[in-house]
This record gives C-alpha cells, structure tokens and sequence, in this order.
C-alpha cells in the first residue's frame, strides 16, 4: 500500500460543514502540514467553524472564489501548493430544482477553474474532489448489493447531475494531463456546525423551537448516515493511503427511513411523534434509497467508528448548546428551502459577528501572513452590521416610499435605484455599485390619476410595465439575486367559474382572463413571461389601500371622494399589514406567483359604511351600475376575489380583509366615538 506526505495543503469550502472538520483535524494532527483555507463565505459557510484553528501556525484562511482563475492561479504559486482538497461547491437538491445555474456555476466551473490552474502550474501532486453518492441515482429498494466506484452514473436532480459532470472533468484532466486526481462518493454527514437547511440539524433545531418536523412525502425514503469525524477520518486516510486514478465511496450499511429520523429525534427531546411530525409536499423527484459497497475504503484501513444513536446524541446536544451559531436561520427550516445563492454570503466572524461580503472574488489579508486573514471587528461592542442589503426602485411612488420606511424601521439597509428600468447599463450599475442582498420592483406605470392614462400612451407603457420589468428580472438573475416584483391582480374578473359572491377566488395558478384595459394586459403579459425566470417572487397587489387615508393613491381616498361609487366585492390589499410580510417573504427568498391580499373579500359599501363609522359621521355617498360607470371611464375595470391560501398558508398570522380594515387603517384614523 502506497503511501503519500502532503506539504501545502489547499483545502476548498473548508468554512462549511464537512470540509471544517477535515480542515480542523488536519490542522491538530499534522503540525508540520500547511493548510491554506479558500472560501467565499456563502450561505451555509461559517467562520466560527474553524475555530478550533484559529491561532494555529499552520492555518491560513483565504476568502475567495474558486471561480477566479487568477487568485487560484496566485494561491498555488505563492503558498507553494502540493496537494488540493476539493469540497466546495452547491450541495442542496431543494435549492438546485429552483436556481440550477448556480450550481453549474459552482460545481462545474469552479473545479474546472481548479483543475486549469493545476494543469497550467504543473505542482499539483495529488487532487482530491469531493463528491456525492447521488451520482449514482437511486439503488433499487431490494437491492442487496450496494453502487461501488465502477457503477454507472444516473443522476436524477440539477446538484448531482452538476456533480457528476464535475466528475468527467476531473477524470478527463487525470488521463489527459496527467493529474494525480482522486474522487471520493459519500454517504449523508451529519452533526455539529452543519447548516440547518439539512434533515438532521433541521428537525433538530425546529424540535428545539417546539415547532413540527416536515417530512417530504410519506418519509419512506431510505438514507445512510455517517458522524462528521468519522468522515474526516476518512479523508485522512484517503489523503494518505489513496491511489491516484481511484474512486473511493465513503458509506454505511446502516440506513434509516427519513420518518424513522424523525422519530429518532421526537423521542430525545420527548415529542410525541404523532403530533410532531407533519407530511408535505415532496421534491420533483426523490430518489427513494442511495447505498454504497464502502469495501474499498475499508481496506485502506478505514471503518465507523459512531454509532447512530451516539452520534445523534453529540449533534443534538452541539445544537442545543450552540442555538445561534447560524444567526436567523427561519428561511432553512422552511419545508422547502430556498437559500438564494449569491455573489457573497454572510461573513460570520470567530466572535459571532457579521457583515455583508462586499467583494467575494477577492481574498482579504496579506497574502505571506498566516493565521486567520479574515478581518476582525475593533470592539466586541461594535453593532452587528446587517446580512440584508435591499435595492429598491420605485422612489417616487406609494409602494416604494412605503418599502424605505419599513426598512429603516427595522434598521435594514437600503439604496434606491438610480437607473430606469429600460436602460440595463444603468441597472447593472446599480447592482454593481449598491450590491444588494435583494431586489424590490415597486416601478412601473400605473397611470395619473388613473388607468385610463395607459390607453392614450401605450408604447411608455410597455415601456416600463413589460420591456423595464424583464430588464431588471434577467439583470438580477445574471448576479443570481432574488427580485420581488409588486404585479397586480387586476389581470382577473368575475366569471361563471367565479361568480361573484361565491367565495370561489382566483388562484395563483390561473390563467388571466381581464383584458378590459390597457394597463392590465401588460402586467398580464409580463407576469406569464416572468414565470420563466426561478429568480423573481411576483406579488399580486389589489386596489391597494393604507392608514394615510390623504393619499390619493389610497382606494379609500378615491371612492371617498367620488361622487357616485359602484359597489362590488372585491378583494384588496392592506399595505400596513402586507409589506412588512413581503420584506419577510425576501428573507425567506420565496419565489413564484403569490396572491398578494387579504383573505376574503370587501365591497365598497362596506369600506365607506366602516369610513362613516369611525371618521365622518357625515359621510353620504350615492352608488351607480356598472353600466353607468363605463360612461365616466375610459377603459374598463378589473372586479374579482383572489384566493389567499397560499400567502395565509406562509403567514398564519395575516388578517382577514375586514378585520384588517379595522385595525390597520380605521381604529388609527378614528375621529368619532360612535365605534
């Protein structure tokens, strides 16, 4: 058996889960090794994962992306780089069925990155690349024998299939260049400093918060599981005893039911399963078992050492002692995660701090000095600087200002765009300049003083409404950022399907069916053309109303002031109430189409009547038909009833229409007694 000492180490990802324990027990045992971290320090990386190494001679910690071929290039000349460890990368099937780019970006071209600067400098004398037994695809379920190296690969989501063509990448530089590449296929890992967006840590975390344990599907699928330090022990042994041109899985014979961990953990924190575990809604596609021969591992001398049950223990008592190693993590222990990839994630200092990664193709500190190269704050009494950044545009209108004063009410930092919607230079300027965490879209042309302005004006319409929107949609998409898009739900009306009065509401999966003005067929349009773009969350606003009852953009300011009012139910959307949710939903990186109202409906009658009772008792109004409308308009007006489930089912807490009314916008306003 053959056998190999490492000098310089680079070791990729090494911030997050499994690479950190490698990194950290190659650090402990092997003084006399360097070990040069690279990370850009996204989402699910951490600092404080490589704590134990902190004041560690050996250690280097370098922030940076794998996809920048010069600092890549510049690390293996100047650190004198002999041996490369390969783990960063995209690992989330949730996220890769929703933002599969990413992942290319990261899986595929930064180990090409990687294998180029190893070919070019000519140094490199072992190459390590991490990857996942998912490549494989799934075991049938009477399968007795489990994949070993030579089995086909089959993946069957968006994050194995990057990964395995990561895999041909790097088996074609070893057979064409010559590089001493070797591949490893791993089981799950599971326990401490693992972000919660995994099964383990997440049932884990939400059990400590009291909250259910969602299961996707009917939990029968199978999984192995192996300890972090047993995985890192087998990434020693590999580095040392590993044969160049191999493949090596590193697994378990011991599988588990996703339902049986679930229970598994109900049972250490005294949950009653029954009521603590909940089924939703599976994944595209779920490979029902993964399972691996490991029997070449193990006669390089490698075997588990952690029992299930005992590992569990450990993880479970790390998290609880550990509850904000992660910061807010609401969005991870959502059913479905969607943990936006960006340019640059959360910069989690050794101290717990953070701040916001402002240039994440760049590595901070000096390059010949050793130790942590990260910056570190002046006074652990420095404020905590903010992960979110928002770039909104729509300065000038009702919804936009609106956004601006939530965010400086909860201290959330924000720029407004300086570009036009039109002009794409000047929004990729804007992204450039501001970097933004997310994107608000609260521009567009509504028309003054109403719709009817759209019907003599359509080009500036489309303009903005259509050609503006997609413009700021792909600009955002480019810098993989999440862009919440205020659309409208005046694309509907009463039809025999949803006659009015009926309860029956339009869904967000509906197809539109109001043409009647200008002004809504171009939100139309560019909502179906939207639905094309993963990085865009599309709120539906109806006749939008607030507590500033002097705006005259406020639907009570209208019909307050018209003469003669019609009165249909209709549904509506309460901004005090709804905007602070959307800024929620851009913390969540929820995406799609989502009706964005108040559950049920209200008519005018019963807005004025409510408008009568706690601010003029004086108020008279007269109504009209809709025929007798259509003399004093222009183009006809959209009347329907949204159904709100979806955005009720994220936000219990969110008020019925009426009660809405009541306390957001009159009980603020009340000038009479009379209540």
């Amino acid at each position: 058996m053959s056998s190999y000492t490492p000098k310089n180490i680079l070791i990729t990802g090494a911030a997050g889960f499994i690479a950190s324990h490698v990194a950290n027990r190659l650090i402990r045992s092997y003084p006399d090794y360097k070990i040069v971290v690279l990370d850009k320090l996204d989402y699910c990386s951490n600092l404080k994962n490589l704590f134990p190494s902190k004041s560690s001679s050996n250690f280097k910690f370098v922030k940076g992306d794998i996809g920048s071929a010069d600092l890549v290039n510049y690390l293996l000349i100047t650190e004198s780089i002999d041996t490369i460890m390969h783990f960063a990368a995209q690992t989330h099937v949730d996220n890769s069925f929703g933002n599969s780019f990413e992942f290319t970006k990261n899986n595929i071209y930064g180990t090409h990155v990687l294998l180029e600067a190893c070919k070019v400098t000519g140094q490199i004398r072992r190459f390590i690349h991490v990857s996942t037994d998912e490549v494989y695809g799934e075991t049938e379920e009477d399968a007795v024998v489990g994949n070993h190296e030579a089995s086909q690969l089959l993946p069957t989501n968006p994050y194995s299939a990057t990964k395995a063509g990561a895999e041909m990448l790097v088996m074609a530089y070893g057979r064409s260049y010559g590089l001493p590449v070797i591949t490893t296929r791993g089981n799950n890992v599971y326990g401490p400093n693992q972000f919660p967006e995994k099964l383990i840590p997440k049932f884990i975390l939400l059990a400590m918060r009291g909250k259910t344990l969602p299961i996707h599907g009917d939990g029968s699928n199978v999984r192995s599981y192996l300890y972090c330090e047993d995985v890192a022990e087998a990434f020693e042994v590999i580095l040392h005893r590993g044969e160049v041109g191999h493949v090596y899985n590193i697994g378990t014979k011991k599988e588990r039911r996703v339902i049986d961990v679930a229970k598994d953990i109900c049972k250490l924190f005294s949950m009653d399963p029954e009521a603590s575990i909940k089924f939703v809604e599976n994944r595209p596609f779920n490979d029902q078992r993964y399972f691996l021969d490991d029997q070449k591992l193990k006669n390089l001398g490698w075997s588990e050492r952690t029992m299930w049950e005992e590992g569990l223990k450990k993880t479970i008592e790390w998290y609880t002692s550990n509850p904000n190693w992660w910061g807010d993590v609401s969005g991870a222990l959502l059913p479905h995660p969607r943990m936006l990839m960006m340019p640059g994630g959360i910069e989690r200092y050794f101290d717990g701090s953070e701040s916001c990664d402002t240039e994440s193709s760049q590595f901070s500190g000096n390059p010949s000095q050793t130790g942590v190269t990260a910056p570190v704050p002046k006074a652990s009494s420095s404020p905590q600087k903010s992960p979110l950044k928002f770039l909104i545009y729509g300065r000038t209108g009702w919804i936009g200002g609106l956004l601006g004063k939530i965010c400086e009410k909860q201290g959330i930092p924000y720029e407004y765009g300086k570009g036009r919607l039109e002009d794409r230079s000047q929004l990729l300027a804007d992204l450039r300049t501001i970097k933004p965490t997310h994107v608000f879209n609260a521009a567009g042309v509504t028309g003054r003083p109403n719709v009817d302005w759209c019907e003599s004006h359509k080009t500036e319409t489309i303009r903005t409404n259509v050609a503006g929107t997609l413009n700021l949609a792909d600009a955002c998409r480019e810098h993989g950022l999440l862009m919440i898009n205020f659309a409208t739900g005046c694309i509907f009306e009463y039809d025999a399907a949803h006659p009015e009065g009926s309860g029956i509401g339009y869904k967000e999966e509906d197809k539109p069916n109001f043409t009647g003005s200008f002004y809504s067929k171009t939100k139309a349009m560019v909502e179906e053309l939207l639905k094309e773009y993963e990085n865009v969350c599309t709120l539906r606003v109806r006749m939008p109303i607030s507590s500033d009852l002097n705006n005259p953009r406020n639907f009570i300011t209208k019909i307050s002031r018209y003469n003669k009012v019609v009165n249909i139910p209709n549904s509506m959307t309460i901004l005090d109430e709804l905007l602070p949710i959307s800024i929620e939903m851009a913390k969540r990186n929820l995406r799609g189409i989502w009706n964005f109202t108040n559950p049920g409906v209200v008519s005018h009658n019963e807005i004025l009547e409510m408008y009568k009772k706690y601010i003029d008792p004086e108020f008279k109004w007269a109504n009209f038909t809709l025929e007798e409308q259509a003399k004093v308009i222009v183009a006809p007006r959209s009347n329907n009833e949204m159904n709100a489930s979806k955005l009720n089912n994220e936000f219990p807490e969110l008020l019925p229409i009426k009660e809405s009314l009541i306390k957001y916008v009159f009980e603020p306003n009340k000038k009479t007694s009379a209540v």
